[in-house]
């Protein structure tokens, strides 16, 4: 797991390979990462949107941007968290995500960013 502060913003994230799901041979790799976001500022805030750099050994490099975190906004008062869980597709058995989260104060509309830390995606490949 690797985490990340900004503003009193914690963002954690642990990743997991999903061999049942993925197709080495064809080039194909899911995995999956569990977010967790904790406001530990003394302010409420909503998370707004969403930025994603995606790199792929395969020599691939995507940037994924919407709003808010699988369909959802979530605002988050003091001391309050919000967690979620979403995936990932690679061509190649390694990669690394990175990204920020755009949030709002609630009390005066104060937008500032919230960084995602980089973590690694490593495909466990075992032949038998």
């Amino acid at each position: 797991m690797v985490s990340a502060i900004t503003e009193g913003v914690k963002v954690s994230v642990e990743v997991t390979y999903q061999p049942e799901f993925s197709s080495p041979h064809q080039q194909h790799f899911v995995f999956t990462y569990k977010v967790n976001i904790e406001n530990n500022s003394a302010h409420t805030i909503q998370l707004m949107r969403r930025k994603w750099e995606i790199f792929d050994a395969g020599d691939e490099f995507k940037i994924v941007e919407g709003d808010g975190v699988v369909g959802q906004q979530p605002i988050l008062e003091p001391g309050q968290s919000h967690q979620y869980i979403s995936g990932c597709n690679l061509k190649s058995g390694l990669g690394k995500m990175r990204g920020s989260y755009i949030m709002e104060k609630i009390k005066d509309g104060k937008i500032f960013q919230v960084n995602i830390p980089e973590f690694q995606m490593i495909a466990q490949i075992f032949d038998n």
